[in-house]
């Protein structure tokens, strides 16, 4: 397990839990773009219980490698979705958020191996 796989890994997981904490929480400047997006408020609650767990998958991907690949996997699907629901909403100037929060993750998974 390299230092590089390690820092990316951690970096992906508090940034996937603040993420998921700012949903939970509700924070103005998160939910108030998701009801422009049109993404239901019933949603909320589950979509901020799925990063968390993507995040909490990538520590345990620490311990057990296996669960940290398919976590890394769900969070860079989770953010893809994102990025296909800010397309379909039109805030093209939102893309590059989702983006940011992907690439840890996605650097995770490239990293894995």
């Amino acid at each position: 397990m390299s230092t590089a796989y390690v820092v990316v890994t951690v970096l992906g997981a508090v940034m996937a839990g603040f993420s998921a904490g700012a949903v939970h929480f509700r924070a103005a400047w998160v939910v108030e773009p998701l009801a422009d997006y049109g993404v239901p408020r019933a949603w909320w609650p589950r979509l901020a219980a799925a990063k968390a767990a993507g995040a909490a998958g990538l520590l345990a991907g620490l311990v057990v490698p296996v669960i940290g690949i398919l976590a890394a996997a769900g969070l860079v699907l989770y953010f893809t979705g994102a990025v296909i629901t800010i397309v379909r909403a039109r805030w093209f100037s939102h893309i590059p958020f989702p983006l940011l929060y992907a690439a840890p993750a996605l650097a995770s998974l490239a990293l894995a191996g």
